[in-house]
């Protein structure tokens, strides 16, 4: 019997007798690095790939700043035919559109044709989408454009982070992955800042050179990401076992031939090898699983809130409609808008970089919490000075900036929990036969919230003002009570060992020794969240 079927029946008796099981050893008994990451050519070098593939979430940065910028200008207003209400929604939903159909593909092309090649066709298709927008003669125009872009992003923003927390050396992982959402605000900062060096433009061009450069991020990941490496887990799933430990040995120990760093890679590939042996018992990687599966409920539903989390909590008035913000506080020039638009943005991405690089310091439950906490208390104020600065019908400029100065707080609490941690989180929660799957439906929901944002925002600015806020106010407030009750924590674990914080036979940790061998000794599962959310 081979060695594979040899594994596979020791797996299945463990799961027949429903042992509680766990690692006896984990990987950080084999890290032997003891120097800062930018001190290895080799993390230097993965970390490069890594921002390569960061790039991919430019783009949606890139489009809410952008189209948050043409609206406060007349060229472009004057070319779209004057877009309010649902008209301006459905143009800001465009890229959504074409995101809820890339979903139907996005998952199949990763586990298909890997992370990989699904990154650079989205990209390509970005691309040819940025082009036709620009080109764009009218609204009907715009909009078809805006949905291919869409289309694109949505290909590419699941195969990425996917790409990301696959590759990632595992104590740097956190932070890699946090990453691939900050840098959403890198878009959003060129974006603010072309649209305001082009309001001046007198002509089409002043909306017609944002539109084309939006193109030009994905270029460049086009053409830089033919050198970065695939997925060990795609890899390994295919058979692949030499390519991925050729990629281990030359990523996470720079070739050394030392016997830590033989017994690292052993460790870590073995691990791939057991975790998707073991995800391979019950049956093939299938949606239904979310359904049938009790802990893939739990996490599903964990990651369909977190989705919600991150485009529900009244961030998605400042990121496609500022320019109506600004307004209901008396703020009504085009270049004062601009020029705030554009601070927000850098102020964004310093916080975001911040809590990046940070982040693995702290439990992700108590970011979430600390997250909604803090945003609560700033909408909360934000809606009364709106209130009172409508009542006193602007006349006081100090109201208005008091609004303006709780939107900048408010983004610091979102960027604490919201922004990058979330797709760190979701990659933690999901198996990897699963994790394509888990984020192609976390794209989903986020698409069918961005749509609720595109054409409600809009239609409640114009209609009820600074009453709309009330809505968000209790939004966030329900978002902290159900992140209290029910969110597990993941702080600590490596991808394969993630599922102890799970309860169900697909949870059991296996023990894996160098020789592939699975124990199934009798020592109890402890998690902190065990005893309360789990």
């Amino acid at each position: 019997m081979s060695q594979s079927k040899e594994k596979s029946n020791v797996i299945t008796t463990v799961l027949s007798e429903e042992l509680p099981v766990k690692y006896s050893e984990e990987i950080s008994d084999y890290v032997y690095h003891d120097q800062h990451w930018w001190k290895y050519n080799h993390f230097r070098k993965l970390h490069w790939y890594i921002f390569v593939l960061t790039l991919t979430s430019t783009n949606n940065g890139y489009d809410g700043s952008m189209l948050n910028g043409l609206q406060s200008l007349s060229t472009w207003k004057d070319a779209m035919g004057n877009p309010e209400g649902y008209i301006l929604g459905a143009l800001a939903n465009g890229t959504i559109f074409g995101g809820v159909l890339a979903v139907a593909f996005a998952s199949w092309a990763c586990d298909r044709f890997g992370r990989k090649l699904t990154t650079c066709f989205g990209s390509i298709v970005t691309v040819i989408g940025a082009i036709l927008q620009g080109a764009s003669t009218n609204y009907a125009f715009f909009f078809v454009s805006r949905m291919v872009i869409g289309f694109g992003f949505g290909l590419a923003s699941v195969a990425s982070p996917t790409l990301i927390a696959e590759l990632s050396f595992p104590t740097y992982r956190p932070t890699c992955t946090a990453l691939y959402n900050v840098f959403w605000y890198l878009g959003a900062v060129i974006a603010a800042w072309v649209t305001y060096g082009t309001r001046t433009i007198v002509s089409a061009y002043s909306w017609r050179i944002p539109s084309y450069l939006q193109g030009l991020l994905p270029l460049v990941q086009v053409c830089l990401v033919w050198w970065v490496p695939e997925s060990p887990r795609f890899l390994v799933s295919k058979g692949k076992i030499e390519k991925a430990r050729e990629f281990l040995i030359k990523f996470h120990t720079g070739n050394d031939t030392q016997e830590q760093a033989t017994r690292l890679v052993e460790f870590e590939l073995k691990e791939i090898e057991a975790a998707l042996e073991m995800e391979k018992i019950n049956s093939n990687s299938k949606y239904t699983d979310f359904i049938t599966i009790k802990t893939f409920r739990k996490r599903i539903f964990l990651v369909a809130f977190t989705a919600c989390m991150t485009q529900l909590s009244g961030n998605g008035l400042v990121s496609y409609y500022l320019s109506k913000v600004l307004i209901s506080i008396g703020i009504t020039g085009e270049k004062e808008q601009l020029q705030i638009n554009g601070c927000l943005m850098i102020y964004n991405l310093v916080l975001s970089l911040a809590v990046a690089f940070t982040c693995y310091l702290f439990r992700r439950k108590a970011l979430f919490i600390f997250s909604c906490s803090f945003m609560l208390l700033s909408y909360v104020i934000w809606t009364i000075l709106s209130a009172i600065n409508q009542q006193r019908n602007f006349e006081q400029k100090g109201l208005g900036q008091g609004v303006l100065a709780m939107i900048f707080i408010y983004y610091l609490a979102y960027n604490i929990g919201l922004n990058g941690l979330p797709y760190l989180y979701v990659t933690e929660i999901l198996p990897y036969t699963h994790r394509a799957k888990g984020i192609n439906l976390y794209s989903l929901v986020i698409n069918i919230t961005l749509i609720y944002n595109g054409f409600v925002n809009a239609i409640a600015m114009d209609a009820i003002s600074w009453k709309y806020y009330i809505v968000y106010c209790c939004i966030i407030a329900v978002e902290l009570v159900v992140v209290i009750f029910t969110y597990v924590e993941t702080f600590g674990y490596t991808l394969e060992e993630v599922a102890r914080v799970f309860e169900g036979t697909d949870s059991l940790a296996m023990d894996i020794n160098l020789n592939g061998t699975v124990s199934n000794e009798k020592i109890d599962i402890v998690h902190s969240e065990r005893g309360s959310s789990a």
